[in-house]
């Protein structure tokens, strides 16, 4: 069931996992989403070559996703299950999981960089940068900017550090190929 969650979560919470998501695209207030920490990814090491193979098997492996039925977590479907790990394999991974668990590292460090320098300044300080962003937004409504910042604050809570620091490293010198195009999309 895993296997269906987070990578779902995963290309959604690129763009709009949540109402911060929406609130900011509409907005105009960030050119980076709220940061969606998740404690369950396994962290591993990344390489040049598993950045490479996640790049090139991502619009593939998303575009599988995307068919996906809502209600698809709950009920994982085996003929689905093959379709990912085929299309995982093709592109050199082990499985599903392990294509799964390579984007789940790169979204940990990619959480962390700062949209406006491209650098990596860690997801706590990009969440502050967001919660004084929705703050300071006089377009957004209170109920919305309520809404963000109680978003923006529950992430600060599950915020996981990143246990491989080569990982920042390539995630940065790869941040253009890995950076979804403005305005952020699923």
């Amino acid at each position: 069931m895993r296997q269906f969650v987070r990578p779902l979560l995963g290309a959604m919470s690129l763009a709009f996992i949540s109402p911060v998501g929406m609130v900011a695209t509409s907005a105009g207030a960030f050119a980076q989403n709220q940061p969606s920490q998740a404690p369950d990814v396994k962290q591993v090491a990344l390489t040049p070559a598993r950045i490479d193979a996640y790049v090139s098997g991502g619009t593939e492996i998303e575009a599988i996703l995307a068919t996906l039925p809502e209600d698809a977590a709950d009920k994982p479907d085996p003929a689905m299950e093959a379709k990912l790990d085929a299309a995982a394999k093709k592109y050199g991974f082990a499985s599903f999981d392990d294509y799964n668990d390579v984007s789940g590292n790169i979204e940990l460090v990619m959480d962390g960089i700062d949209p406006a320098t491209k650098k990596y300044v860690g997801a706590e300080a990009v969440i502050k940068a967001q919660i004084a962003e929705v703050t300071a937004d006089k377009s957004i409504s209170p109920k919305d900017r309520k809404d963000a910042l109680d978003d923006l604050n529950e992430a600060k809570k599950s915020i996981v550090a990143v246990k491989f620091p080569a990982n920042i490293d390539l995630v940065v010198a790869n941040y253009a190929r890995l950076a979804p195009a403005e305005p952020r999309k699923p």
